[in-house]
């Protein structure tokens, strides 16, 4: 995918603003640009917001024993962020399996009006008890749906990786 098939800034924010922050000088590299921890702590945060609006949050693990588990993520970078900047962070479900979902999450570069980064997430749902995957329950699987829907009616492409994505087991 080239740049060219990147959503434009304009287009990413049809997506609530789910983090923004400052990259103060303690983001800042070696090389005199936003460190990638910074990057995948943004994209990670606004998938976490969007899922506990979903209802998968500390009464759902506290009540349910249940949770989500990272397994997968897959960042690309598109331009730099330079201290003194401001970002924010929009993501979007892409899909659902019954124990699986996959995040992608856009971190906007708010000064220069640009996309700076994509992280993609893969999350599995988890008993908190076994430690293993188990299904999504109905309704935060419904609320999933509702999300992905809410995806495929953007009037722009998801610019998905294609490294990554939820398995079908035959």
């Amino acid at each position: 995918m080239s740049n060219a098939d990147l959503p434009s800034y304009h287009q990413v924010l049809d997506l609530p603003v789910l983090h923004e922050g400052d990259v103060t000088p303690d983001f800042i590299d070696a090389n005199g640009h936003m460190n990638i921890r910074h990057y995948l702590d943004a994209g990670a945060f606004a998938a976490d917001v969007l899922l506990r609006r979903i209802g998968v949050d500390d009464a759902y693990r506290a009540s349910r024993r249940r949770g989500v588990f990272t397994a997968e993520h897959h960042i690309r970078y598109f331009t730099e962020m330079h201290a003194g900047g401001r970002f924010s962070a929009h993501t979007a479900f892409v899909a659902r399996s019954a124990k699986a979902g996959h995040l992608l999450s856009f971190i906007l570069d708010r000064e220069h009006e640009r996309l700076s980064c994509t992280v993609e997430i893969i999350v599995v749902a988890v008993d908190l008890e076994t430690r293993r995957p188990a299904d999504f329950p109905d309704d935060i699987a419904g609320r999933i749906d509702e999300h992905v829907a809410e995806a495929t009616r953007l009037a722009w492409p998801l610019p998905l990786s294609g490294a990554m994505g939820i398995r079908s087991r035959a």
